[in-house]
């Protein structure tokens, strides 16, 4: 009897990364591409109508739906849904949050072809494989006092270029109010201005600058 492949759906917004992934994967004897998305939207529909063994998510897509999203409701129908993260983001806050969603790994996509086809076979196999690169960035994260939510609205006000007093108005708190959450921003992320705080955090991956479709 022949053994059943492993049936993979692949999620990102740029075609040519489809394609390759697409074509890496259709190499493998094991393995075969069950459908192609381009948003959240259209992966949580795919992963609905074919459910795939393995799905690979990339976090920045077009549309409303971001990857993070798209695992989260994925794995809302699916709980035992095995998503493999492929992205360019390399922040610890990335990679904590696709965790934290339900993600069994976390890729970048200058991953190897041979590693990808290993880690996607890990992952089926019901593995959780994690690189050095990964588990190094976690750690700086644990290691780091962690924002609040307000704190990370805050934040992304601030890297929108927004001043204190419409930062105010959207949140609809105090200018004082926001004053203190800048100024426990600052200690947290160990800087002392804004400028400075918005580049830390869309390093870790906290806020990112460029939420465009475009890649």
């Amino acid at each position: 009897m022949r053994k059943s492949r492993i049936r993979v759906l692949c999620v990102d917004d740029h075609p040519l990364v489809r394609d390759g992934v697409t074509s890496a994967i259709t190499d493998q004897p094991d393995m075969e591409v069950v459908g192609e998305a381009a948003s959240g939207e259209e992966a949580v529909t795919l992963f609905t109508d074919h459910h795939p063994d393995v799905t690979l998510m990339d976090l920045r897509l077009r549309g409303g739906m971001s990857g993070l999203d798209a695992i989260r409701a994925i794995r809302t129908r699916r709980p035992d849904a095995r998503v493999v993260v492929l992205t360019m983001y390399e922040g610890d806050e990335d990679i904590h949050r696709a965790l934290e969603a339900g993600a069994a790994t976390y890729l970048l996509k200058d991953t190897s072809s041979d590693d990808l086809i290993r880690i996607i076979r890990e992952v089926h196999s019901g593995g959780t494989p994690l690189g050095p690169h990964v588990q190094a960035r976690l750690a700086h994260r644990r290691n780091q006092p962690a924002l609040t939510r307000r704190e990370v609205e805050v934040l992304e006000r601030v890297a929108d270029g927004e001043r204190n007093k419409e930062i105010a108005s959207d949140l609809r708190i105090s200018e004082e109010t926001v004053e203190v959450h800048l100024r426990n921003i600052f200690n947290k992320l160990g800087v002392n201005d804004r400028t400075s705080a918005v580049k830390v955090a869309s390093r870790r991956g906290i806020v990112h600058l460029d939420e465009t479709p475009a890649q």
